[in-house]
């Protein structure tokens, strides 16, 4: 999807949605809900600073029908979930608080958050939002954001999309430029990045049980697949084609990319203002297969926890659920954030921007990042691996290795 001109691709801006309307946020909430959590004095909210906006009409909603008033908390990113686990159990933590979906396998285990009840608005959320809000057949988490990688394509050099990855390569060699495509690796690789690619080749992580859920039981990152693609790594990469490359960072990626030398670039919403800001004709394409499989990339999901601890959920879950699932509050926090609405009504709005439509036909086949524990055991030894892969190690070998370092950990 393309798109010519700057303002237009200022994500959100084409909604048009002005200030929540306070009457727009209470309707679902019923007189029995609102009564029960007027037990409540104060509901104590942690936010990033650029989400304190967007919520507090929202917060005014909730205090002018129930009484309760609710205090908006900025807390650094950088500590919140830590600062999280480690109040809860003193009691002193807040009765919710915002964060990410694949924090989840701590805080369960960690005793730190509560359940939440939906209800029949599950199915007002798009279907991965709730998939990876839900832990051992529970849902924890009221999401409000779901971001995913896609294929940036500079539309000015390619003006199809590619109809798969040696397609693209064919594309962005044409062009004449430095790079034809762009992942950012670095010197301990970038799995996250690469994920798309190896579920292609129909290597996931983990398998699944009976919920849906990830089986750390079920490692089947070292199955033929795994195996399959870090043959294809390798043939990407220094002893190959060379178009995989560790010395590729993020800001090189960006830069390249930005100043017109390269045709595409696998990466997220988050860089699209700066290809943007460099005036790039910019397209979003779903990412390029080198396989049969979908190029399925990892969903991650933003939202709100309840603790544990707080003394007033029934008030937390009724403010949750009433009034953080409508689609004004949705859209106020995707105007604030810039990233793909968890709330289907609100997704589909924001996707009359074709940028976030890209990203959005992309997410449609992503895949939960896994939020279990023995999702960590992965990380250390993954990136290592492909990083080695790609600068010329034996890929059957180094792969066989990192499955057995996996298991060995996850024991």
């Amino acid at each position: 999807m393309t798109v010519n001109t700057k303002n237009l691709l200022r994500l959100g801006a084409l909604l048009g949605v002005a200030t929540l309307a306070l009457a727009g946020c209470s309707p679902a909430s019923s007189d029995d809900t609102a009564g029960d959590a007027a037990s409540a004095s104060t509901l104590t909210v942690w936010i990033d600073a650029e989400r304190v906006d967007a919520l507090k009409p929202a917060a005014a909603a909730y205090t002018e029908k129930t009484g309760v008033e609710v205090d908006l908390v900025s807390k650094d990113n950088a500590t919140l979930k830590d600062d999280f686990i480690q109040q809860v159990p003193t009691g002193k933590g807040p009765d919710i608080t915002m964060g990410a979906h694949d924090w989840l396998g701590e805080l369960v285990t960690n005793g730190v958050v509560s359940p939440i009840e939906l209800g029949d608005k599950a199915d007002d959320f798009l279907p991965v939002a709730i998939t990876a809000s839900t832990y051992d057949g529970q849902v924890y988490e009221l999401p409000y954001a779901v971001e995913n990688l896609a294929l940036l394509r500079n539309a000015d050099l390619v003006p199809e999309a590619a109809t798969s990855y040696d397609d693209m390569i064919a594309k962005g060699t044409a062009t004449g430029v430095t790079y034809p495509f762009l992942v950012e690796q670095g010197v301990d690789g970038n799995p996250y990045h690469l994920y798309p690619f190896q579920t292609s080749f129909g290597a996931p992580v983990f398998g699944t049980d009976s919920t849906g859920g990830y089986d750390a039981a079920q490692l089947e990152i070292g199955n033929a697949g795994g195996e399959a693609f870090a043959a294809w790594l390798s043939a990407q990469g220094k002893t190959g084609t060379g178009v995989f490359n560790t010395e590729i960072t993020g800001d090189i990626a960006k830069t390249a990319f930005t100043s017109g030398d390269a045709a595409f670039w696998l990466t997220g919403p988050w860089n699209v203002g700066a290809a943007l800001d460099a005036g790039i004709n910019l397209a979003v394409d779903p990412i390029a297969a080198p396989s049969t499989g979908a190029a399925a990339p990892f969903a991650g999901v933003k939202g709100f926890f309840i603790s544990e601890q707080s003394e007033n959920k029934v008030a937390a879950n009724d403010f949750l659920v009433n009034y953080m699932a409508t689609e004004d509050v949705q859209t106020a926090l995707f105007e604030s954030g810039e990233v793909l609405p968890a709330l289907k009504a609100s997704a589909e709005a924001a996707s009359s921007d074709p940028i976030v439509a890209g990203f959005a036909a992309v997410g449609a086949e992503a895949v939960p990042m896994p939020a279990i524990p023995a999702m960590g055991q992965v990380w250390q030894f993954w990136g290592i691996a492909q990083a080695a892969i790609i600068n010329g190690e034996d890929p059957t070998a180094t792969w066989q290795k990192l499955a057995a370092d996996v298991q060995g950990a996850i024991g």
